[in-house]
């Protein structure tokens, strides 16, 4: 069997796919890449299946070296690519010989990097279906660290289906689209009128499980509830005055209150922004019954 091995890693390093859909009534959350779009985007490159593994890769620094000739792509923030010290493109795919050490520099413009492979990864861990590292639960694989030998896969879908990409920018403003609820009722109109007009920015504390955001102060945040069921995207109003916007490994429940939910399509962007970045909400009305 093909191997990757890992030389070296940077901050935070984790095998990621599409998640494990449908089993939040059991306790499990989606997880999986939070920037999806770029792991799609990767896997389009290599003709792999869209939720086979890749690795994603926090603020860059990662080093490898694969047993056998290996076609890789590196998709979402991007960074300086070499293969054995010589520059490899991004966001198109490149081929690494065998034990040539293919690495990644310092990430510009975004968060999170990742790197897919032809076939996927195939580490221990695997559970319900998904490779993905749940860092809330510890579900799925260990989080990736030097000296580590990953197997690879074989979840292709011939051909490829484009040949380069783009890469994934942090918006210099991020505005996420809102949709109110579950109980907009619960909001005064002055909270409204805050959450359509206040810019807030990403607090430093924020990670994989909720992105938090200072600066919308609402003066009136409705009272706490039996815990119900989180979706992602979900907007949590905790009594510390910070409100969180859950993203891949939130809880499944909670008992504060939620004034709204984010599309999704905004996620991906989010996940990419640094600590800092200014972010507003485009509200909307809840579905009508």
């Amino acid at each position: 069997m093909r191997h990757l091995e890992i030389v070296r890693t940077g901050p935070q390093c984790l095998v990621q796919d599409l998640g494990r859909p449908g089993l939040a009534g059991q306790g499990v959350t989606l997880s999986g890449a939070v920037d999806r779009r770029s792991l799609i985007q990767g896997n389009r490159l290599l003709g792999n299946a869209p939720h086979a593994p890749g690795l994603e890769v926090l603020l860059g620094g990662l080093e490898l070296q694969p047993d056998a000739p290996v076609l890789v792509a590196v998709t979402g923030a991007w960074c300086p690519v070499t293969v054995d010290d010589t520059p490899a493109a991004f966001g198109t795919p490149v081929l690494v010989p065998s034990g040539a050490v293919l690495r990644l520099g310092t990430a510009h413009r975004g968060l999170r990097t990742y790197l897919t492979v032809r076939g996927g990864l195939e580490p221990l861990g695997a559970f319900a279906g998904s490779w993905s590292t749940d860092t809330s639960s510890g579900i799925g694989p260990a989080q990736v660290l030097a000296t580590d030998r990953i197997p690879l896969g074989n979840q292709m879908l011939d051909p490829p289906e484009v040949g380069a990409v783009p890469p994934a920018t942090a918006p210099a403003e991020l505005t996420l689209r809102m949709t109110l609820g579950p109980r907009p009722a619960d909001l005064s109109s002055a909270d409204r009128s805050t959450l359509d007009r206040a810019s807030g920015t990403i607090a430093s504390n924020s990670d994989r499980i909720g992105i938090r955001l200072n600066g919308f102060e609402l003066t009136g945040k409705p009272a706490g509830r039996p815990s119900e069921a989180m979706p992602l995207g979900a907007v949590q109003a905790p009594p510390s005055g910070e409100l969180i916007v859950f993203l891949a490994d939130h809880p499944t429940t909670g008992g504060y209150p939620v004034i709204g939910v984010v599309d999704a399509r905004d996620l991906d962007d989010l996940a990419q922004c640094p600590p800092g970045t200014p972010v507003r909400f485009a509200v909307r009305p809840p579905p009508a019954h």
